[in-house]
């Protein structure tokens, strides 16, 4: 979907959409759903990225080391056919059709950097921007989805990075978890002041194309349209997460959590994943939610037990059982990364510090098999003793359960053929 072409800025778009939503009146969105509830159902295909900003300790999380120096606080529980914290009690509860891959060996240890390499299998070039994961599923599965009026890949509370050659039409809209567009607030703003102030843009804007100035007027009208179109979709009613059963954003903000329990309703991490499952529902092919606080180079151990555990369990367990008591999780992959792990050492301040050799992803759903640890560290964390894994065999295993073909190949601006996932192979343990 070309919401934004060459030459103009994301800032100016969004300012079309921002007079354009003025004039937009509430619609039902669950109506609509079950109206082409049939279409929705059609086997489309999806994947949910959860980006952990900062870097996890995943030793403390999915791979944890009891009795070693390096060990930490928290002890294993079973989840399946493997182990994960005891501070993740319902996620476990839902490992059946999740996975950890726990030879991570990626060498990225700077945030830029490490966000790069994850985002889009490919380390940094100077010489090429490659597209993040999103913007490939965008351009393999987005275009194909002539039903979805809204953006094929979204960005909520995330750090998405750049479509690269793929261009701005496979681009992350920016939403934070109310749903808000970025550079688009409405609240206070004049219907008819704006209606007017349309008007008086689309007269501009002819006067500009009759002139003939070339293609840049035309262009700069096309898009104001695009915008006034996708802000009139019924299907813009997918951000509106206010539209849920109450009991549905309990489920996934922990709103009867005790006082003092980060996530008591103010769970951002689980309001963007309940958006998150609308907008695949909807038919958005990839959807991205970003959860920050992990850069924990000191206090790791009561921040994980008081603050980002317990939010990040309640809302990945809540994704997982309304995926499947909606059916769906056979069609959704969902991913949980950051751009690295951390240290297996504790540092003199009782945090980890940055480390890509040995580390966690986990992932699930998509008709991927479930309650598996792949790969395996040392007894202390600090080396892989099984195949080490890369960003580009996390991705070609989501292709594969997207029925995105691993053998598809882009072309750079340069000409140059671009490999999708790097030209890495899925992980067979899951997918059999």
């Amino acid at each position: 979907m070309n919401l934004v072409p060459n030459g103009m800025t994301r800032r100016h778009f969004m300012s079309h959409m921002a007079a354009t939503a003025a004039t937009i009146p509430a619609i039902q969105f669950m109506q609509h759903l079950q109206v082409h509830a049939e279409t929705v159902k059609k086997n489309q295909k999806a994947c949910i990225l959860m980006w952990m900003g900062g870097g996890p300790p995943t030793i403390d999380i999915w791979d944890l080391k009891p009795g070693s120096k390096n060990g930490g606080e928290f002890k294993p529980i079973t989840a399946a056919g493997t182990q994960i914290s005891e501070h993740m009690p319902k996620t476990a509860a839902q490992f059946d059709v999740l996975n950890t891959v726990r030879s991570m060996s990626t060498r990225e240890a700077d945030h830029g950097r490490g966000r790069y390499f994850m985002h889009t299998a490919y380390v940094p070039n100077p010489t090429v921007i490659h597209p993040t994961f999103g913007s490939v599923v965008s351009h393999e599965l987005g275009s194909k989805r002539k039903e979805l009026e809204i953006p094929s890949f979204v960005s909520i509370g995330g750090d998405p990075g750049s479509p690269g050659f793929l261009g701005m039409g496979n681009a992350a809209f920016v939403v934070n978890t109310q749903g808000r567009i970025q550079n688009a607030d409405t609240d206070g703003m004049d219907p008819n002041r704006f209606k007017n102030r349309l008007a008086m843009l689309g007269t501009i804007e002819d006067s500009f194309i009759a002139s003939k100035r070339g293609e840049a007027p035309q262009a700069h009208k096309d898009v104001y349209k695009k915008a006034i179109d996708l802000m009139t979709s019924k299907q813009m009613e997918a951000f509106r997460i206010d539209k849920e059963d109450p009991k549905t954003i309990d489920r996934y903000t922990n709103a009867g959590a005790p006082a003092g329990m980060m996530g008591r309703g103010n769970n951002d991490f689980g309001r963007g994943l309940l958006m998150a499952r609308r907008l695949v529902e909807a038919g958005v092919p990839f959807v991205e939610v970003g959860m920050g606080g992990w850069d924990l180079h000191a206090n790791v151990f009561n921040t994980l037990k008081d603050r980002n555990l317990p939010a990040m369990d309640t809302a990945i367990s809540a994704l997982i059982t309304d995926l499947k008591e909606r059916s769906m999780i056979k069609d959704v992959v969902v991913v949980w990364m950051g751009e690295f792990g951390r240290t297996p050492r504790i540092n003199q301040d009782v945090g980890r510090d940055h480390w890509a050799a040995s580390w966690s992803v986990m992932i699930g759903g998509g008709n991927l098999k479930g309650g598996l640890g792949v790969g395996q560290t040392d007894s202390d964390g600090l080396t892989c003793e099984s195949k080490p894994y890369l960003p580009g065999n996390i991705w070609a295993t989501a292709c594969h359960a997207l029925g995105i073909p691993t053998t598809t190949v882009h072309t750079s601006k340069r000409g140059r053929p671009m490999k999708i996932a790097n030209g890495e192979a899925p992980i067979a343990e899951l997918i059999g």
